[in-house]
């Protein structure tokens, strides 16, 4: 599978974006997907992770209640919808594709096999 990450932009403090990660390939309905961020001087940071099904979804503390992960099979696409923006949401968000059909979470960026190109969210204040 390949990825391909759009929807990143600037917002001002309690705006929205929504994220899109289409994928190309066969697999896309085979796999875990996830979303991460990585901030100027900050190692790679798991933000939301959503299952092979869309059953099963993970949210790093920070952004639970404010942002929703979800999938379309059928478009091959994953989504990530951002709102009560902060400014410390500002990063470059990267998704990501894990082979697998499993119930699991996985958050560490070496579990994931594929990454997009990322795209960047700017949250001023």
């Amino acid at each position: 599978v390949q990825l391909q990450a759009s929807g990143g932009g600037t917002v001002q403090a309690g705006g929205s974006l929504r994220l899109s990660c289409a994928a190309s390939g066969r697999t896309f309905g085979s796999s875990h997907m996830a979303w991460f961020r990585q901030a100027p001087g900050n190692g790679r940071e798991f933000v939301a992770g959503i299952n092979f099904n869309g059953i099963i979804t993970d949210y790093v503390d920070s952004v639970k209640g404010r942002f929703t992960i979800s999938r379309d099979n059928v478009k091959s696409t994953m989504y990530l919808q951002m709102n009560s923006l902060e400014p410390e949401d500002t990063a470059v968000y990267y998704c990501a594709a894990r082979t697998g059909k499993t119930y699991n979470f996985f958050r560490r960026a070496a579990d994931y096999e594929t990454w997009g190109q990322g795209t960047q969210v700017t949250v001023s204040s």
